[in-house]
């Protein structure tokens, strides 16, 4: 084949050979084709009927062979005891102090929980019964202390009738209105029962077996909810 030497005498060469080229390309697709339908590897079209799914004996074998893992169930936790109380709040305060509940009736040891909190007295009641809630705290005015639970009462003397209290245990809140404050000889000091009533008395103690004169709060329990 000469060389190209021009724009016109390339096209002049494709033109010659067109017929030749395009013969070779249709008679190797034929080739081609006919040896893919041979060994069948043609592509067929999809017909409706091959992806359809009506077959419902399958549907109910693949049921029947189906395996069901069981749920594994979380062990039931029982909820905190809800009898005792655990906080109470002084809204008119803006106070919040924790209430502890010691077993022990020994003087060192109700002693030992009040540097912690206020402490429910252990032959008092509790939110399981009517009865009288007896919680007693510290309560000083010195300028520089340190455990500041040495002033956990410190202003219930200034609560007046009405003023509200709330007690919560874990998850229900007791509301109190207060009905009296006064203030007490610790010899004086003694925690009415009132069974069927539901009661709360606060007394302020520099110890339990102190002989210091207390504050004493008296509330009523008016009504309660769920937190």
């Amino acid at each position: 084949m000469r060389p190209v030497t021009s724009r016109h005498e390339l096209y002049r060469q494709i033109m010659v050979r067109k017929k030749p080229f395009f013969g070779v390309f249709f008679a190797t697709i034929f080739v081609t084709y006919a040896i893919l339908y041979a060994v069948d590897f043609y592509p067929e079209p999809v017909e409706e009927d091959m992806v359809a799914v009506d077959d419902s004996s399958q549907v109910e074998e693949i049921e029947e062979n189906l395996v069901v893992e069981p749920i594994e169930v979380e062990e039931q936790v029982s909820p905190a005891d809800t009898s005792l109380p655990v906080r109470i709040i002084f809204d008119m305060l803006d106070k919040e102090v924790p209430v502890l509940n010691p077993q022990s009736r020994e003087i060192p040891a109700l002693d030992e929980a009040l540097l912690s909190g206020a402490v429910r007295h252990p032959d008092s009641a509790d939110f399981s019964e009517d009865g009288n809630i007896f919680i007693l705290a510290h309560s000083s005015y010195l300028p520089n202390v340190f455990n500041k639970n040495f002033q956990a009462f410190n202003g219930i003397q200034d609560l007046t009738w009405g003023d509200k209290i709330r007690v919560q245990s874990e998850n229900i809140e007791y509301v109190y209105s207060v009905k009296r404050v006064y203030k007490a000889k610790a010899s004086e000091v003694f925690v009415p029962e009132t069974p069927g009533e539901a009661r709360l008395t606060l007394a302020t103690c520099n110890s339990f077996g102190s002989k210091d004169e207390r504050y004493i709060v008296d509330a009523l329990l008016i009504g309660s909810h769920a937190l």
